[in-house]
């Protein structure tokens, strides 16, 4: 097995539908395999897939896992050379799987690789960037939201920057395609990240290693942004906010307590560490 692609879903029935559906028309040019796994999805998602889709392989988490734990889990139960971390709000498009893998094994000291995400409409996603930093952390806030309100110049300054094929310090877990070697040397994603920061985090750790992440713009997957996060509820906000203070504490450590402050005034600091 060449390639394993793995989704984690939670509450995502219809997305998921998509981003198999996608996968199928669209397949990578090389042995591949499907795993699914499911967060205890209460919207049934794990029966719907397993009577429908005799391509697929539809593991339970047992629970609601969160991000790290539930793609380790599946991580751990393929064989491919290569692995692709696959959200289930995307969609590939025509050879965009194959040209990601190409521009991979072409570099043979680079660990990872990410696509261009673009949202339905074809405007383009600030999907990678510098290592997060309460300075980075505000820029990337700034370029994503007047991206998002279209704002002409920094519309373009993102446009511009999502155009260009180049390396970076991380790219979005929505896709990810990393070597399975490289996963296993860093000890996969780490899972105190419920959701949110893992994909950072996971880069940030096979650079240590002296290898590269790569954005390649000539692979194009739409990242649809689903029902996962949008039905949040209030304890899984709280765990997003968990993995920004974890996330911190590991890299930041001196900056970790003006982020607990800040979300103290916000009214968003969770009521527990992880």
């Amino acid at each position: 097995m060449r390639l394993s692609i793995v989704i984690v879903t939670y509450n995502s029935r219809l997305d998921v539908t998509k981003c198999l559906d996608s996968v199928h028309s669209y397949p990578p040019p090389m042995p591949h395999e499907v795993v699914v796994v499911d967060n205890a999805s209460p919207d049934g998602t794990a029966a719907a897939l397993r009577s429908t889709r005799s391509d697929v392989r539809v593991i339970d988490a047992g629970g609601n896992l969160g991000f790290a734990h539930a793609n380790n889990l599946g991580i751990q139960q393929t064989t491919g050379d290569l692995i692709l971390l696959l959200n289930p709000d995307t969609t590939v498009t025509a050879g965009a799987l194959g040209r990601l893998v190409a521009a991979l094994e072409a570099a043979p000291d680079a660990a990872v690789a990410g696509p261009r995400l673009v949202d339905p409409s074809g405007r383009p996603e600030l999907s990678f960037g510098s290592m997060v930093s309460p300075f980075t952390e505000l820029r990337q806030k700034i370029l994503m939201r007047g991206n998002a309100r279209g704002r002409g110049l920094v519309a373009a300054r993102v446009r511009a920057l999502t155009l260009r094929p180049h390396d970076v310090d991380w790219v979005s877990g929505a896709c990810l395609l990393v070597r399975r070697s490289d996963a296993q040397a860093v000890g996969l994603l780490d899972e105190r990240y419920f959701m949110y920061l893992e994909d950072v985090d996971f880069c940030a750790a096979v650079r240590r290693r002296g290898r590269r992440v790569m954005f390649v713009p000539g692979a194009e997957v739409v990242h649809h942004r689903g029902q996962s996060r949008a039905t949040a509820t209030a304890a899984t906000n709280a765990a997003y906010r968990r993995s920004h203070i974890a996330f911190y504490e590991k890299h930041h450590r001196l900056c970790a307590p003006l982020l607990r402050l800040y979300l103290k005034m916000r009214g968003e600091l969770p009521d527990s560490p992880i």
